[in-house]
């Protein structure tokens, strides 16, 4: 069974990664801009749990949010 979260769950992640990782999410944003080409959403979600011990939670958040901004400026 897989855990489907809601837009307003999404955004408190967002919303407390800076005050539990130490860092803004737009360093998080240019981290996964800056690191490996990965495809898929897995991929960049295990390299930034490898590359900068986040939390599952936490990665699949800022994975999400990085492609929802990009999807947003591919058609805005």
């Amino acid at each position: 069974m897989s855990v489907e979260f809601s837009e307003q769950t999404h955004r408190n992640m967002i919303d407390r990664i800076p005050q539990t990782t130490g860092r803004e999410l737009s360093d998080w944003l240019r981290a996964v801009d800056d690191g490996p080409s990965l495809v898929r959403f897995e991929e960049k979600v295990s390299w930034l749990l490898g590359a900068h011990e986040l939390s599952y939670g936490q990665a699949k958040a800022i994975i999400h949010e990085y492609d929802l901004r990009r999807a947003a400026r591919k058609f805005g």
